[in-house]
C-alpha cells in the first residue's frame, strides 16, 4: 500500500505564493493534486505523468501553478502563484496507474482578500 503524506499549506493574502509538497512511500507511475472547497465537489488541479513528465492543468490554476516531481526523493509539488480567494480549499495529494488510487490526508489552503 502506498502512502502519501503532504506538507505546505497555509494561510496567505490574494496574490501570493505557497509551494505544496508531497512525499510517497515509493515511485508512482501518475501523481496529482486535487482540491475540495466546502460545499463543492472534488476537482483535479494538476496532474503529472511518468515517464515523460507530461502535465495537465484545471483551466482555473493554469498560467498560475506549477506541478512537477522530484522522482528521486518520490516528491510531488504543487507551486502556486498569484493566488486568489477562490483557491482556498483543502489540497490532497493522488496517485497510481489512474492517478487517483492513493490519497493522502489533505493539506489546507487559506487565500484572503
Amino acid at each position: 500500500q502506498v502512502q502519501l503524506v503532504e506538507f505546505g499549506g497555509g494561510s496567505v493574502q490574494a496574490g501570493g505564493s505557497l509551494r505544496l509538497s508531497c512525499t510517497a512511500s515509493g515511485f508512482i507511475y501518475c501523481m496529482a493534486w486535487f482540491r475540495q472547497a466546502p460545499g463543492k465537489g472534488r476537482e483535479r488541479v494538476a496532474t503529472i505523468v511518468m515517464p515523460g513528465g507530461s502535465t495537465s492543468y484545471a483551466d482555473s490554476v493554469k498560467g498560475r501553478f506549477t506541478i512537477s516531481r522530484d522522482n528521486a526523493k518520490n516528491t510531488l509539488y504543487l507551486q502556486m502563484n498569484s493566488l486568489k480567494p477562490e483557491d482556498t480549499a483543502m489540497y490532497y495529494c493522488a496517485g497510481g496507474n489512474t492517478c487517483n488510487n492513493y490519497w493522502g490526508q489533505g493539506t489546507q489552503v487559506t487565500v484572503s482578500s
